[in-house]
């Protein structure tokens, strides 16, 4: 089993978000608007799958990135989170804690330096 395939999200922490979103979008015309920005992309080895990438600002002090003190979090996307998540435990990885919604399956753990990390794997696609 593949464990990471890619990054879903990179968040951090600012002083001033709204300052913060200003400037992204002047000077790097990255538009967060209210949850942030989303950079669409192909899966390489199959061209007909979709991603994105989401790029976020929250408020310096969130609860979202508890107990980490860091000031980012990085979101990896996986295909089997609850066979990632099994085998995490097994190593002996302590998970925070394990969800399911409409946004697709997430779970959240810590490296050994106290980064909250966040696992995620997308929905299915929705068929027509």
């Amino acid at each position: 089993m593949k464990r990471v395939t890619g990054i879903g999200g990179i968040f951090f922490k600012a002083q001033d978000p709204k300052a913060m979103k200003d400037w992204y979008r002047k000077h790097l015309d990255i538009d967060a608007g209210d949850y942030g920005a989303s950079f669409h992309w192909r899966e390489a080895d199959d061209p007909e799958k979709r991603g994105e990438t989401v790029w976020t600002l929250f408020p310096h002090d969130p609860k979202y990135f508890a107990p980490s003190n860091s000031p980012f979090m990085v979101n990896y996307r996986v295909e089997d989170l609850h066979g990632l998540v099994a085998l995490l435990r097994e190593e002996g990885v302590e998970v925070e804690k394990v969800d399911d919604s409409d946004y697709g399956r997430f779970a959240w753990i810590s490296d050994p330096e106290g980064n909250r990390i966040e696992l995620w794997e997308p929905p299915a696609p929705k068929t027509e």
